[in-house]
């Protein structure tokens, strides 16, 4: 696989064109310059085919005149209206950086002393983080890590919206039958949608009766729910303080929201199972999975936002790419605390998180260094964030030498090596 570690450009040299493209929805504005200053005044493009080629032609031409061997194109971090240029022109050998776009804005305040903003000078002021060496190159994942990327980043939006669409029925269900939400605990089991779906006014419990009520808790849950349940939730729709002004249009709302929401609990399931199905093409996979308290999930995140994590070669690396990376506000005789950057992967840090949470319990390989991290005083996130980063640094070790974990390695060392 290719190598995509994200390292600085930290050097243009003279047989370099640099290229600089401000990336938009529809209309993208590019800009050429070579080390010695001669530059081509800005340009448009359209993010079609069309204007893929002219871009990639004028950019051929102007180095053909100039007889320069070498080109390196660069754009701010702006998410997926990028992703479609930046495939086209990997395909023609062209060196891919970005540059952030924080740094764009404070760029921007310096370049004419003026805060103005525009399609010609914004591609002008990323050509000159680049020069300054401030991009990294971009990293694009390949085969199976792609796909695990996407289907990392579906997961998260349909869990997003199978939330909002929770909420959402949790709001109806309030009003028609506020009742139902205490006894039922909710509206996220199945016992609780099914009931919603077929069953979801005080007057459709009433007339079930508490037998039939009973029997069908009981089949819905696998036994888990029975008669007593469907006593206190008869006894309740009895006495039920719901509207009923509106209510038609409410039913049709509740019926809705509970067919989307299970479609969307069938659609993480077959995501899940692909990211089961892509982890096996991953060759180092299994060293992942083999820490204790990181399951298939988070295994596939964490390499879908990373890429091939056989590409970095230092631990810093990877984790300025989480965000994980510190920093502090110190001055004169103040001494400021660590924080991590967070100018990162979001979805990277949340899955590390999780990990964290899964692996400081009682029986976790992470616990004690947890407590420790608790006796110093820290407070219970930052101590999570702190297990965290161990968690990665521990994922990249495994990878790199391509070995599993072994729980207690230190001590079972030291116990072999004293007999």
């Amino acid at each position: 696989m290719r190598n995509r570690k994200a390292k600085k450009v930290t050097v243009v040299n003279e047989k370099m064109l640099l290229v600089a493209v401000d990336i938009g929805k529809s209309v993208n504005h590019g800009y050429m310059r070579i080390p010695h200053g001669k530059e081509v005044k800005p340009f448009s493009f359209h993010n079609t085919g069309h204007g893929f080629n002219k871009c990639w032609r004028k950019i051929c031409q102007f180095k053909r005149e100039q007889g320069l061997e070498e080109v390196v194109v660069g754009f701010e971090s702006t998410g997926s209206y990028a992703e479609p240029l930046c495939h086209f022109l990997r395909k023609r050998g062209v060196q891919l950086v970005q540059t952030n776009p924080m740094h764009t804005k404070r760029l921007k305040e310096l370049s004419g002393n003026s805060p103005e903003k525009s399609d010609k000078k914004d591609p002008r002021v990323i050509a000159d983080i680049i020069m300054l060496g401030h991009a990294l190159s971009v990293i694009i994942p390949e085969g199976a890590s792609a796909e695990l990327r996407r289907l990392t980043q579906a997961r998260e939006r349909a869990i997003k919206d199978r939330t909002a669409d929770g909420n959402r029925l949790h709001d109806r269900m309030f009003i028609l039958f506020p009742e139902f939400l205490e006894i039922m605990k909710g509206t996220s089991t199945k016992s609780a949608l099914y009931l919603m779906l077929n069953h979801p006014t005080p007057e459709d419990i009433v007339h079930l009766g508490v037998e039939c009520l009973a029997a069908r808790l009981k089949k819905v849950s696998r036994g888990k729910l029975g008669k007593e349940r469907a006593c206190e939730l008869f006894d309740a729709a009895r006495k039920s303080i719901g509207i009923d002004e509106g209510k038609q249009s409410m039913l049709m709302e509740i019926e809705h929201l509970v067919c989307r929401i299970e479609g969307a609990e069938h659609f993480i399931k077959n995501l899940e199972k692909h990211m089961e199905r892509y982890l096996e093409h991953i060759p180092y996979s299994h060293c992942i999975l083999s820490i204790k308290g990181i399951g298939i999930i988070t295994t596939a995140g964490i390499i879908g936002e990373a890429g091939d994590f056989r590409g970095y070669s230092t631990i810093k690396e990877v984790s300025k790419l989480a965000g994980f990376d510190l920093y502090e506000v110190s001055s004169g005789k103040h001494k400021g605390q660590r924080h991590i950057s967070k100018r990162g992967r979001p979805l990277m840090r949340k899955q590390l998180y999780y990990a964290a949470v899964n692996t400081v319990g009682s029986n976790g390989i992470m616990h004690d260094y947890y407590h420790t991290m608790l006796d110093r005083g820290m407070p219970k996130t930052k101590a999570l964030i702190a297990v965290a980063r161990k968690l990665l640094k521990l994922i990249f070790a495994l990878v790199r030498d391509t070995t599993k974990y072994v729980e207690n390695f230190e001590h079972n060392r030291k116990s072999k090596s004293a007999a």
